[in-house]
């Protein structure tokens, strides 16, 4: 082998290497989830959702406060009369009048308070859906991150694969012209050079994809260099704690639980209407012209009104049934969903033992072919190996590299999915460089909100 094909081996073994350890001062993971915490779509709407939902518990408090209405009429009005002595008497009126009437709700069988109960249940599930929609926008921004790191990475292996072997080819045809190789050595060359450019251009292709998936989820370009995170530390030491811990934080398990107590609280709230209904009414009329041309009354009147049901069609009957129904659905919701966090937090712990597992085998792989292509290029130098057998050893070396960036996202995605099984993939669990986003307040905004047509955050 010439000296030519040996520094072109070298070349190939420095490049690589300098790929691994190149510094990269570019966008953080942490910086991509910000983006998309302040900027998805998805959880902005999931968000507005929220406040929307929050309008159920002044709602449900109005039952508590009076009924204020003002009412008024106007006309005109002409009256004939006559008698049986022939006496004519017409009259021409502006009847008119307004009166104002207030009705005070004193009992309704325990509906409110029932209201008011389920609708503080609904929000506290909707809370905890917010921070399940957060979480898995938040997990799709890391994986569309580390995507985009893993398939730039692979191309710059591939772009400095393919460079390396268009020299080695140029020196194997140097060869051949000496006479040292044959022409099957220039074949087997060029073979494994269109197929780097193969890889290549698919390798290109993958990059555009993350790129556009990026772009999707976190709303802005990806930067043209990424930094690899750190690996994740405060994490369980088992399956067994991750499992306990998931099914109890995680958001699902916790709407589930919120959704039941809502159906309870609706089967009391319909068991209400059965009950007897109490409300106090009180009202002033005043009426001009009503009687006579110049008439004038002003009426005041307070009534208590009770009233009790007595059969309303078996309907109400039929709405107590399907809420203890549905009460009954929701209770076995909340085993399915603690099932689910117990698979997710065993699955995402074995994937994340897996791939920290294949990290480091292909690592030690890494290693040892470095040392092996050293070995077949001095073995070539003395004839005891061909070309081919250098391009295999230069292949698996690169087929090992690319294999171990894949695992360094693989181990990182199954990271940041343990984390959201556990139910601690949120802005305010890793500290998100953003101003965290509180339901509570537009919450506390509109409950005692007597008033208005508008809030933070809507629509004006």
């Amino acid at each position: 082998m010439d000296k030519t094909a040996v520094i072109a081996s070298s070349l190939a073994i420095a490049a690589l290497i300098g790929l691994q350890s190149m510094p990269a001062s570019a966008q953080t993971i942490e910086d991509a989830l910000a983006k998309a915490y302040l900027n998805n779509p998805t959880l902005l709407s999931t968000r507005a959702g929220l406040r929307s939902t929050d309008e159920s518990v002044p709602q449900a408090l109005a039952n508590w406060r009076p009924t204020v209405e003002i009412t008024g009429s106007a006309g005109a009005e002409v009256v004939e009369s006559s008698t049986s002595t022939g006496t004519d008497r017409n009259q021409s009126r502006r009847p008119k009048d307004i009166g104002i009437s207030v009705t005070q709700p004193l009992f309704r069988g325990g509906r409110t308070l029932a209201a008011t109960s389920g609708a503080e249940n609904d929000i506290r599930a909707a809370r905890a859906r917010l921070l399940e929609a957060e979480q898995n926008i938040l997990l799709q921004a890391a994986t569309a991150y580390l995507n985009v790191y893993r398939d730039q990475a692979v191309l710059r292996l591939n772009q400095n694969n393919e460079e390396v072997l268009q020299r080695q080819l140029e020196a194997t045809r140097d060869r051949f012209e000496v006479g040292e190789i044959t022409r099957t050595d220039v074949h087997q060359a060029e073979a494994r050079l269109a197929r780097s450019k193969a890889d290549r251009i698919q390798s290109q292709g993958d990059l555009e994809t993350s790129r556009a998936n990026y772009l999707n989820v976190v709303g802005e370009p990806a930067p043209k260099t990424l930094t690899l995170p750190d690996r994740a530390g405060d994490l369980p030491g088992s399956a067994d704690e991750a499992v306990r811990i998931a099914v109890v934080n995680n958001p699902g398990v916790i709407a589930a639980e919120f959704d039941r107590r809502a159906s309870m609280d609706n089967v009391d709230e319909v068991w209400g209407e059965l009950l007897p209904e109490m409300d106090l009414t009180a009202s002033s009329t005043r009426e001009w012209e009503t009687t006579t041309e110049t008439s004038l009354r002003t009426s005041h009147e307070v009534t208590l009104n009770l009233t009790i049901p007595i059969y309303q069609q078996g309907e109400v009957y039929s709405r107590l049934r399907q809420a203890r129904q549905d009460a009954a659905e929701s209770t076995l919701v909340i085993d399915t969903e603690r099932r689910d966090a117990a698979e997710a937090g065993t699955q995402s712990y074995e994937s994340l033992i897996t791939a920290r597992a294949q990290v480091d085998a292909f690592q030690t792989q890494i290693e040892a072919s470095i040392v092996a292509l050293e070995g077949v290029q001095r073995e070539a130098a003395v004839g005891s190996r061909t070309v081919l057998d250098i391009l295999d050893a230069e292949q698996e070396l690169l087929d090992s590299r690319v294999s171990h960036v894949r695992s360094e996202r693989d181990e990182l995605v199954a990271t940041y999915e343990l984390m959201s099984a556990l139910g601690r993939l949120t802005a305010k669990d890793l500290g998100l460089a953003v101003d965290l986003y509180d339901p509570r307040e537009h919450y506390n905004e509109v409950r005692d909100k007597w008033f208005g047509g508008t809030s933070s955050g809507g629509v004006k």
